[in-house]
């Protein structure tokens, strides 16, 4: 048994470019005696870490899970008890549908020192980085966050709560139903809505299907476009074909 104060902490590693993360982040990883990891992070963030430190794989690729979450959280509270400090990094924002708080919950009834260090959620990166702003003045004065998919794996009811406003919505884990998605905002009269697909956002991978909620499923197809992906819908989903426009507009006057 380790001499160390057993220890978690939860980190959020951001939406996948490895420079979004903080500092705070990158001094949990440097401290850790073992690092948990999930499949949404960028692994070149584990270079943070000593080369002593454990470093386990407990995500989820092409719908296999490493660990289940029961495991994961026996995992989490062994290897605090027999290293010391355990970091668990994971995409995001821990605490946006990111389990962090189910977590630290469970490692608490162990008397387990926690802490949490917040990340970069993807739900609001991603879309920047496209440069599309959640809000607008003029175009939006809200926005919702919502997961596509629900502990019951169905599309979570907000959705039909937030296809009735005039907000920003953000869907994450919504491919698997976007047919579903697409029907809500047209039964509420929403077909011309702009609506964004990006897919493995801020990475050297990402991909970008731009279209309205009558076009998106072409979109998709087209683009070939699957998860990872947020899904973004509202009229700010313009502000990003702006941008490009304006943008090309100066390629056209350098190369002129």
């Amino acid at each position: 048994m380790s001499t160390k104060t057993p220890k978690l902490t939860v980190v959020g590693a951001g939406p996948g470019d490895p420079d979004l993360i903080t500092l705070k982040a990158i001094k949990a990883i440097e401290s850790a005696d073992v690092v948990l990891y999930d499949a949404l992070i960028n692994e070149t963030l584990l270079d943070y870490a000593s080369d002593d430190a454990e470093k386990i794989f407990v995500g989820k690729r092409k719908g296999c899970y490493a660990y289940q979450q029961e495991q994961i959280n026996e995992l989490i509270v062994s290897r605090a008890k027999s290293h010391g400090h355990v970091v668990r990094l994971k995409g995001g924002d821990p605490f946006i549908f990111g389990r962090g708080a189910e977590e630290i919950d469970y490692v608490q009834q162990y008397g387990i020192e926690s802490y949490m260090v917040p990340g970069i959620s993807s739900s609001l990166a991603v879309p920047a980085y496209q440069g599309i702003p959640l809000t607008k003045r003029g175009s939006s004065e809200s926005f919702w966050v919502i997961t596509g998919t629900t502990k019951s794996h169905k599309l979570s009811q907000d959705v039909c709560l937030a296809a009735k406003s005039n907000a920003t919505v953000v869907i994450l884990m919504g491919m698997s139903k976007l047919s579903e998605i697409v029907s809500i905002f047209a039964a509420e009269n929403k077909q011309d809505i702009p609506v964004a697909i990006i897919q493995n956002g801020t990475t050297v991978n990402e991909r970008v299907g731009m279209g309205s909620i009558n076009t998106i499923e072409q979109v998709v197809k087209e683009k070939n476009l699957s998860s990872p992906a947020i899904i973004v819908i509202g009229e700010v989903v313009r502000q990003r074909t702006k941008l490009a426009s304006i943008y090309k507009e100066v390629q056209e006057e350098i190369v002129s």
